[in-house]
């Protein structure tokens, strides 16, 4: 069993935020209102409890979604990485005391705490002011956030702590964890109850019950083949079909004509958005209720706000993905900066900006500069959207359950499904797919949104040799890219060459000591002449050259003792029941 740490401090001090941010109506688009609102006399109409609901979407995240987000999203799925940025999410060695993993936690509960304080305070304090409808919508909302906030912390930490009675909680602290499969029942249960009460359409930013069935479908999906020994359940599977199919018939949501459209502010809430965390405008200058990520990904020639980023570069096996489908490029332009891509709505006010580097940078996320913005960037407060979950997940659910059990499919419905986000791409449909195949839309799909390691957790639970072998022997991890180390080639696949992990300047060499590139060797550092390529016999296998380095070289290891991550070690010590098993939650019933 592997290792848990939590803290009734940080228990305490989440549900004490919750009362006092949840009864005051701290609003994330707007400044706070003025002092003196309490429980009792906040809810005397609908649009008050609106505005309470909207830290939910904000605020609350605010402390995962600072830096966190990255390293436990998309660093462990190996999407990118930087050794300057949380690289011990990449290298899998981050501890107790890793300062973003115990932030992530505190806010991911906070989220949680906040969420049932909206339910009791409907029951509690809602006057005959707010409508019926509006107590359900609030409820609702309520459960659908406290859902998708188990969601993270099961995928991240695996047994987890559920409450959801804040005084309670606060009142006696020290309790156990409940076993994986208790929190995904509770979690199916809260996006079911939401589904219930959401209305039949959203507003204002504000979810719709189809929402719910969106993260209800996507739940038990997990749920179908979650330490089943390798099966899915088949009935499960059916009901995630039926899900999937409401949600995308609905006629509320479809997918956005162009797929870089998803990343630009101008297309905030765009008809693609199920559910995102929304951030304070920029210019209240609100830190707390902020997207403080542009800091990190973005750099001084992307943009004329202060930054310090742009260390983050593809991964080898994104580089890989596109060259196995140079096509692929529109998705790519996306999710990273390549040589020569032009962007007309970065420096739009200079006319646009081409990237003259020779790597791949992070794009996603990279807003361009305030004009670029409509004046709505500020250091340290991108106007973007955190997506939660956009209606192209749906489409990769219903072909993942209907792919069910089976290593691959040709099943019509299943195509559709799968070729729904190829064919917005602009790549040629397929006419089977396999797991894998799964695996690549996923990641080139959700690439850099800070999800993808989500998926792999639960592909993990279902199929775990299957996942082990995928990240140990296909996975590429903490290999370092700089600038110059990308080349565009004119077929529009890259040829790359690698830093030795652990270092910033300890390339490959042959024999006779030429760099040794994916496709080629060069002469030497400064100058590429190609000397032997793949047609004149060179062969390339980067973990055989990593590891004739011998003792200079430890390889990531995945497995049953790092996949889900330790818990804070100051909270650890104070709970006794984490030495202990999981229980199964009480559900009442």
């Amino acid at each position: 069993m592997k290792k848990h740490q939590f803290t009734i401090w940080s228990m305490l001090l989440v549900a004490t935020l919750a009362l006092g941010f949840t009864s005051c109506g701290e609003d994330y688009l707007d400044r706070p209102p003025k002092h003196g609102y309490v429980g009792d006399n906040y809810y005397t109409n609908d649009e008050a409890v609106l505005k309470a609901l909207e830290p939910l979407y904000g605020y609350a995240w605010h402390g995962y979604n600072e830096r966190a987000i990255v390293g436990m999203g998309s660093f462990r799925a190996n999407d990118a990485w930087s050794p300057y940025l949380q690289g011990e999410f990449a290298r899998f060695t981050i501890t107790g005391l890793t300062p973003e993993l115990i932030n992530a936690w505190s806010s991911i509960y906070m989220v949680v705490s906040m969420a049932n304080q909206v339910i009791y305070d409907m029951d509690h304090y809602a006057t005959d002011g707010v409508s019926e409808n509006m107590k359900n919508q609030a409820r609702g909302e309520a459960m659908l956030m406290r859902g998708a906030a188990y969601f993270y912390l099961l995928r991240g930490w695996g047994e987890v702590i559920l409450y959801e009675d804040n005084v309670d909680a606060t009142q006696n602290p020290i309790r156990p964890l409940n076993t994986e499969e208790s929190v995904l029942k509770f979690i199916v249960r809260d996006f079911e109850r939401a589904a219930d009460l959401l209305p039949e359409k959203g507003a204002n930013f504000h979810p719709s019950r189809y929402v719910a069935k969106a993260l209800l479908a996507k739940a038990l999906l997990a749920q179908s083949g979650w330490n089943k020994g390798g099966t899915r359940d088949e009935a499960t599977l059916q009901r995630v079909v039926s899900l999937c199919d409401e949600v995308i018939n609905c006629g509320q949501y479809k997918l956005l004509d162009n797929y870089e459209d998803l990343f630009r502010p101008q297309f905030n809430d765009n008809e693609e958005t199920l559910l995102a965390m929304r951030w304070a405008d920029p210019l209240l200058g609100e830190y707390a209720s902020s997207n403080n990520l542009i800091s990190d990904l973005a750099w001084s020639d992307v943009t004329d706000v202060n930054v310090w980023g742009g260390s983050l570069h593809a991964s080898v096996d994104m580089i890989e993905y596109y060259n196995e489908e140079p096509a692929d490029s529109f998705r790519l332009r996306g999710n990273f900066f390549s040589p020569g891509r032009y962007y007309s709505y970065i420096w739009s006010e200079k006319g646009g900006y081409t990237y003259d580097r020779n790597w791949l940078q992070a794009k996603k996320g990279v807003v361009g500069t305030k004009a670029d913005c409509d004046g709505h960037l500020a250091q340290q407060a991108s106007p973007l959207n955190t997506y939660i979950m956009r209606l192209a997940d749906v489409y990769l659910v219903k072909a993942e359950a209907l792919l069910g059990n089976n290593m691959s499919t040709s099943d019509p419905r299943a195509l559709e499904a799968f070729n729904a986000t190829r064919l917005r791409a602009k790549l040629p449909a397929k006419t089977s797919f396999t797991f894998e195949d799964l695996i690549r839309e996923r990641r080139i799909e959700f690439c850099l949104e800070y999800c993808n390691w989500y998926d792999m957790v639960t592909w993990y639970r279902w199929r775990p040799q299957y996942m082990l072998d995928f990240f140990n022997n296909k996975q590429f991890r903490a290999f370092m890219l700089n600038n110059g180390d990308v080349l565009l080639n004119e077929d529009k696949t890259f040829s790359y060459r690698c830093v030795f992990p652990g270092t910033n300047n300890w390339y490959f060499y042959d024999d006779n000591g030429n760099v040794m590139w994916n496709d080629c060797t060069r002469v030497s550092e400064s100058d590429n002449t190609v000397v032997r390529t793949r047609e004149q016999g060179y062969t390339f296998d980067l973990r055989e050259m990593a590891e004739s380095k011998g003792a200079d070289y430890s390889p990531i290891v995945l497995s049953e003792a790092n996949i889900f991550m330790p818990y804070p070690e100051g909270d650890v010590i104070q709970n006794p029941y984490f030495n202990q098993p999981p229980q199964e939650y009480n559900f009442g019933e």
